[in-house]
């Protein structure tokens, strides 16, 4: 019995752990030792269709792969290959049809504390949320916010609404790794996560002056 308890918990590390961890011969689309059999069946036995949930989210892009091997990406000699696909996903950002950069940011707080979408139960055309509240502080009301990302108290404050800027924060949401290829951040826009006017919104909540994210911070007067 203790051997088989410990043969379970050595495959639940492994499968927490995932194929970045592995180790073996040379990295395929999923990373070091992921052309091991053993981890090629798991991965085919252990996920099939369901709703608009399809296997083909298995499938990794030339970014997902690069940055499937931390240590392969983060190498000096990688470099110049980093600049290429920042640059491929940069060309992949589609930005405001009417030029217009903000939207509702009332609209932006309902779908930064979303993290409804994309899953079986979904049907296609619903709305998604942006789950932003899972790595980032926005609203300075809001107690509850994960800390993978940066605060973004003060946002458009602190940065202003230049057009550089605006492009800036645009392309960060719409497709994160045309500005570091190994971000964590979801491609909301180049994933179809989010449609252009829920971006538009975001784009008000961090810029627009009336917006909890730019409101003034300090003593009560």
């Amino acid at each position: 019995m203790k051997n088989a308890m410990t043969h379970l918990a050595a495959i639940a590390a492994l499968l927490l752990a995932g194929p970045a961890l592995a180790q073996g011969k040379a990295a395929p689309s999923w990373g070091p030792g992921a052309d091991d059999a053993a981890f090629t069946r798991m991965l085919a036995a252990s996920f099939k269709d369901k709703g608009i949930a399809k296997v083909d989210r298995l499938t990794q892009d030339e970014t997902q792969a690069f940055c499937s091997d931390p240590e392969a990406a983060a190498s000096p000699a990688a470099a110049e290959k980093r600049q290429r696909i920042e640059a491929a996903n940069m060309a992949t950002v589609k930005w405001p049809s009417d030029g217009k950069w903000l939207g509702d940011w009332k609209e932006g707080e309902k779908i930064a504390q979303s993290g409804r979408g994309n899953t079986w139960t979904d049907k296609p055309g619903e709305p998604n949320g942006g789950n932003c509240y899972n790595c980032h502080q926005i609203s300075p009301a809001e107690i509850s916010y994960g800390t993978i990302g940066p605060s973004l108290l003060q946002y458009g404050a602190l940065r202003g609404g230049d057009e550089e800027t605006m492009k800036a924060a645009w392309a960060k949401i719409y497709n994160a790794k045309s500005l570091n290829a190994c971000s964590n951040m979801p491609r909301a826009g180049h994933m179809g996560i989010l449609a252009e006017a829920q971006i538009k919104h975001l784009m008000a909540l961090l810029f627009d002056p009336a917006s909890p994210v730019n409101a003034k911070t300090g003593p009560a007067k």
